[in-house]
């Protein structure tokens, strides 16, 4: 077809030796096709950025699944139009993709699959009905109205006017897959058939046209780049403040010694006997709060011993307490949920659509602290479909760390083995409280949907109204819950998207905050901490390359500098604005549109800074996550902002200014009244 799926040298079992490298490389080769499928479906770079960027992590997981090169394509290609699917909901972000791209924007969600899949990827109808999961016969059907809208949409008319008979097999025709009676047949109608002869050639000069813009189409130069660094960098950006507990001082023998006598009728007994036995301060709530038991359970492999100290299971995530001793040398050593594990029959026994949790290493507590050879951890993994499970989880590699690196994330070293553990699960129940209350935020709507108290965290959901063209809320950060008088800390980075969507009117998230170990409210107060905006303000500016640059104009208060319209290959375009202080905005929604139109592939770039509450300013690249988590208020600013458009001759005609994203920091706080939600025995 037209970009096909070449035979790529990198089979599963490289892939699972050398882990997400070799997963990036063959991305690499296999990008010019993935990318065009990508923006046939999205239409924007950043979007396909993040598409390769979850895809690339759910490869990763599941890698040890894949038994043949076959498989392992078949299932990424499935897993890279899942996520595809997930970024397009939330159409308000689509480029004007331009005639054939713009063109299949507009179809259906399965046509327009097909179509990519076919013509693309240059996959078989078979293969393409399993990924879509429907029938070969409703394929070729899909094939066919695809490309009747498609024409259509390109102007070239609306319908077919050949005989209904023939028309379900024009696409057979052309692909060379009618059986020889049927084909003379055919071929004898068209001969005598004008209607079926115009038809036909134009399904064929539109396959033909769909064809060479696909063979022209490259991907923007530096796309991996931009990619691979976000994976490297990814863990960064999820660390966050740990407050560190005070310790607790031990009982007094008479104290202790009374409370053995009641203890079992009161519960304060396993409080008191967690506190002398369980270093784990975090640990040690759970077991106090009598929702995990001790499990002891360990594996060697040359020298480096993990124990699986105990798993508090919930609604939200199954979470494991490790321990791993180095007992050759003075080394500590750490697991990679996205690296190195494996769980047998997962999809079967957990949750799918869910994210687990990733933690940082925690070099600076107490406990990790304590011995040179012993690291202390925790990871979470998706929740459980059933009550009760045992899981099957098999280690292959742990990350030795470096206790005096700056970022022990980036600069740990894989330590290979084998160490395999079959760890027994009970889930422990979560009650949800219907909110159902929309408030105004910023002249926004926003509605506060539920509330799930969890034994391993608290989850706010929300929904952010789709109907605000003019105004909208992209992403929400709270400071905290407050709860039967206790508060519970947002965490950070505990945003997450709710892929169940049943009213188009909203788009749904989770907040995630500390667990509070509350089973029942009346009442709950919300406290809001900032909001990131989008705010739509077009204007429209002339470019000529003609022209001597830099030339500016005014813009939301602000004046901005275009320093450079210079034609391709590549053409490229620059603007900026280092003026920060009381800037409305803090970056631009923009596109360049060319005379030749918009098919050509773009490559956005950015520098910028960070301000926070006080004005005072860091260099977004020179930032760690510790001096982020430590400032007040930080907003960031893009500086400059640059795009490069590829292709043999492009002349930019315009920089079009959709409107801006702002961060605005809150002081609101709504009290709700909650609603117990009873599910029944399916948990529904």
């Amino acid at each position: 077809m037209i970009i096909p799926v070449k035979n790529n040298p990198i089979l599963p079992v490289t892939i699972r030796v050398k882990g997400i490298e070799s997963i990036i490389n063959w991305f690499e080769q296999q990008q010019r096709s993935f990318y065009a499928v990508g923006w046939a479906c999205l239409g924007n770079q950043h979007k396909i950025e993040e598409l390769f960027y979850r895809v690339i992590l759910k490869v990763r997981k599941e890698v040890p699944k894949f038994k043949s090169s076959t498989f392992f394509e078949m299932r990424v290609l499935s897993i890279f139009m899942e996520v595809c699917r997930e970024l397009s909901v939330d159409d308000s972000f689509k480029a004007s993709g331009g005639s054939i791209f713009l063109a299949l924007q507009q179809l259906k969600e399965q046509e327009r699959e097909v179509m990519v899949l076919a013509y693309i990827k240059g996959i078989s109808r078979e293969e393409t009905a399993q990924l879509l999961q429907v029938s070969p016969e409703q394929i070729k059907e899909l094939l066919f109205s695809g490309f009747q809208l498609l024409r259509k949409e390109l102007g070239n008319g609306d319908y077919y006017q050949g005989c209904n008979e023939y028309q379900k097999l024009y696409v057979d025709y052309l692909e060379r897959k009618l059986e020889r009676p049927r084909k003379i047949d055919f071929e004898m109608h068209i001969y005598h058939c004008h209607n079926c002869q115009d038809d036909l050639a134009s399904l064929q000069e539109a396959i033909l046209n769909f064809s060479e813009i696909i063979e022209t189409f490259s991907v923007p130069a530096g796309f991996m780049e931009n990619v691979k660094k976000r994976i490297s960098q990814r863990e960064n950006f999820l660390k966050q403040k740990k407050k560190k507990w005070k310790r607790i001082g031990l009982i007094s023998a008479s104290v202790f010694a009374l409370f053995i006598c009641t203890g079992f009728f009161t519960g304060i007994f396993s409080k008191i006997y967690y506190t002398l036995t369980e270093e784990n301060q975090e640990l040690r709530v759970f077991l106090q709060e009598d929702l995990g038991e001790r499990l002891g359970l360990e594996a060697e492999d040359d020298g480096i011993k993990i124990k699986i100290k105990s798993v508090i299971a919930d609604e939200i995530q199954t979470l494991i307490f490790y321990e791993i001793e180095d007992t050759n040398e003075n080394n500590q050593y750490m697991i990679n949920i996205d690296d190195g594990i494996f769980i047998e029959e997962e999809m079967k026994i957990m949750v799918a659509n869910t994210y687990p949790r990733y933690f940082p290493p925690d070099m600076e507590s107490d406990l990790n602290k304590k011995e040179k050879n012993i690291y202390h951890g925790k990871m979470s993994l998706r929740p459980l479909k059933e009550n009760e499970a045992t899981i099957q989880l098999n280690i292959n590699k742990v990350m030795k760390l470096k206790p005096n690196s700056t970022d022990s994330y980036v600069n740990m070293e894989p330590e290979e083995g084998e160490w395999n553990f079959d760890i027994p699960v009970t889930k422990n129940p979560s009650i949800e409280y219907a909110l159902d209350e929309e408030v105004e935020i910023e002249g926004a709507a926003v509605l506060i949907d539920k509330l799930i108290l969890a034994p391993t965290g608290t989850i706010l959901q929300y929904g952010l109204n789709n109907e605000q063209p003019e105004k909208r809320i992209d992403m929400i950060n709270f400071k905290n819950l407050e709860i039967n008088n206790k508060v519970a800390e947002a965490d950070l980075y505990g945003n997450s998207y709710v892929h169940a969507q049943n009213d188009l009117r909203w788009s749904k998230f989770q907040a995630h905050f500390k667990p509070l170990f509350e089973k029942e409210t009346d009442e709950v107060k919300v406290r809001f901490g900032s909001v990131y905006l989008s705010i739509v303000d077009n204007k429209t500016i002339a470019l000529n390359a003609s022209k001597e640059y830099p030339q500016t104009f005014e813009y939301a208060g602000s004046t901005i500098s275009i320093d450079q319209v210079e034609m391709g290959p590549p053409a490229t375009v620059v603007f900026s604005n280092h003026e920060i202080k009381n800037r409305a905005y803090e970056s631009l929604h923009y596109n360049i549109v060319s005379e030749e139109g918009d098919d050509s592939p773009m490559e956005m770039d950015h520098e910028g800074i960070i301000v926070d509450k006080n004005g005072k300013e860091y260099d977004m690249k020179k930032v760690t996550p510790k001096i982020y988590e430590e400032m007040e208020q930080p907003r960031h600013f893009f500086t400059v902002q640059s795009t490069k458009i590829h292709g043999k001759k492009v002349t930019p005609k315009s920089l079009d200014i959709y409107g801006y994203s702002t961060t605005k920091y809150l002081d609101d706080e709504v009290e709700l009244e909650t609603e117990l939600i009873v599910k029944d025995e399916a948990g529904t």
